[in-house]
């Protein structure tokens, strides 16, 4: 077998290439949501739990429903014959008369293989349990963040109560099983796919509150999003112990979860 093609990226709304009209619609709205994917040999970890969470936001923020089977066609339509591996992403846009579903195909994405560091910002998402597009203040404090030399920001409330990270879950290890920040923030895909299988790893996992002032307590600090798992060994100046064997457990209990044919 040679090596795979490069993916070309692609825009698909309601199924068909998108047109100059409906970029123009999508450009000049900023009110939706929307879930991203890895995609390999055309399936998906959690592919349930994405089109779960398209659902449950489009029952919220559009007031209907949402037909997840056409939305998994729309995906298949959009990799085409020649793409089995892709990052991928499902936009719900408002339109005309009804929100329109926008897929969109870029090249296979993963995961750095060194420990992240990460800058605190006093921040939080509105409506954070909604994946939902349009929030500037969380690409402005990316976007610092990157600039001061970080490799993620760190959202957190008046108190120092940690919530998430701009694009990613924050997890917390004891040394004897995951803690979850009890506070706003996006139930992401992969770590809903961890709370499935860290009990069968003898790693219980519970929510509760989390401040920076509590970081040097925890073992070890981990980040977590679409495109998988990655250490953190630095916050704000405080450097935090890598713990090999935990990412180890980690990465197995995330590869465990099955895969679903799109």
């Amino acid at each position: 077998m040679g090596p795979a093609r490069p993916v070309t990226p692609r825009i698909e709304i309601d199924g068909a290439g998108a047109t100059v009209e409906q970029l123009r619609t999508v450009a000049l709205a900023s009110y939706g949501h929307f879930t991203a994917m890895q995609v390999r040999s055309r399936r998906v970890r959690g592919l349930d739990l994405h089109l779960a969470r398209l659902a449950a936001a489009n029952r919220e923020v559009f007031g209907s429903g949402l037909d997840t089977a056409q939305v998994r066609d729309h995906i298949r339509h959009a990799l085409a014959d020649d793409t089995s591996d892709a990052s991928v992403r499902v936009y719900l846009h408002e339109a005309h008369s009804r929100p329109s579903v926008m897929v969109t195909v870029r090249p296979p994405g993963g995961m750095p293989g060194t420990p992240w560091r990460l800058q605190s910002v006093p921040y939080q998402r509105s409506l954070a349990h909604i994946k939902h597009v349009g929030d500037f203040g969380q690409s402005y404090f990316q976007r610092m963040a990157h600039r001061n030399g970080f490799d993620e920001a760190l959202l957190t409330g008046p108190d120092g109560t940690i919530s998430e990270g701009a694009i990613t879950n924050i997890g917390f290890f004891d040394g004897t099983g995951v803690v979850w920040p009890a506070a706003p923030a996006l139930d992401g895909i992969t770590m809903q796919l961890l709370n499935r299988g860290l009990a069968g790893y003898g790693l219980p996992s519970r929510r509760a509150p989390v401040r920076l002032s509590d970081l040097g307590s925890f073992a070890a600090v981990f980040a977590t999003n679409a495109r998988g798992i990655v250490p953190v060994a630095q916050v704000d100046d405080l450097g935090l112990p890598v713990d090999p064997a935990l990412m180890t457990t980690l990465a197995q209990v995330y590869e465990s979860a099955p895969w679903a044919d799109i």
